[in-house]
């Protein structure tokens, strides 16, 4: 059966991935590069790389259950499964190892709704979501680190240390977050006691610190453009999966 959606048409390629046909053949030739295509013995895949990646990318951006985007691509619901699941983490960004001197990175948590309760907890959204820590770039704002995915209902501060980002982070760089993240030794805002007004220094740092690091939500706003990070229904670490490969593709958006 043929499908209806292909990667040979470029007119498919930005709805479905949000990235230019340019920027996908990037992400194509990246992939080769890491030996995500390798020549496997037995049945070979039923779709080239190029549409195969499209179909990840399409599961994440729409949404759609396998049933409704298996016909699209002209495959059976359980090649799609396979699919996802074989490139899923291939599509994973890898955590920046080097940083410039100087560098000021900010740290945030954002809650992703996920079926799979063995591995999401009853959250202030009052869904079941799983706490994902995302480090960007305050400069370039591109994503740097993930964290992996932790219950919901583990605050940030906790979140930051178990999920493993502090140490994909280091000591290096310079770390910006919010208030929650009290007794982290990150940069956070200055606090006001109880009676007490603050000097019109830390107030001025304090309007500062929020617009710098309002960036991480604008980033975690593109991010949910994909719309597999409102309602997941990946199973285990298909949602740490997801959150890597988005992050690579919302980079690939914001690099060119």
């Amino acid at each position: 059966m043929a499908g209806v959606i292909t990667a040979s048409e470029p007119s498919w390629i930005a709805p479905f991935t949000g990235l230019s046909p340019r920027q996908f053949a990037k992400l194509i030739t990246a992939l080769r590069r890491e030996g995500a295509d390798p020549v496997r013995r037995g049945r070979p895949w039923s779709l080239p790389l190029e549409d195969r990646v499209l179909l990840v990318a399409a599961y994440w951006r729409t949404n759609l259950t396998l049933r409704q985007l298996a016909p699209l691509f002209g495959v059976s619901k359980s090649a799609a499964d396979r699919i996802i699941a074989h490139l899923g983490p291939a599509l994973a960004l890898q955590p920046r190892k080097r940083y410039r001197k100087n560098t000021v990175l900010i740290v945030d948590g954002t809650l992703v709704p996920t079926r799979d309760h063995t591995v999401a907890e009853q959250s202030k959204n009052y869904r079941y979501s799983t706490n994902h820590q995302v480090v960007i770039d305050a400069d370039t704002r591109l994503v740097v680190a993930v964290g992996r995915p932790v219950p919901g209902n583990r605050n940030d501060c906790k979140a930051w240390e178990i999920s493993g980002t502090k140490d994909a982070v280091g000591t290096t760089p310079t770390v910006i977050a919010d208030g929650g993240y009290r007794g982290t030794g990150l940069v956070i805002p200055h606090r006001r006691r109880k009676g007490e007004d603050l000097p019109a220094w830390k107030e001025e740092h304090n309007t500062s610190h929020r617009r710098v690091r309002a960036r991480v939500e604008h980033t975690f706003a593109r991010m949910k453009s994909w719309k597999i990070l409102r309602d997941c229904r990946l199973r285990g670490d298909g949602v740490h999966h997801a959150m890597l490969g988005i992050a690579r593709l919302h980079n690939l958006t914001l690099a060119g």
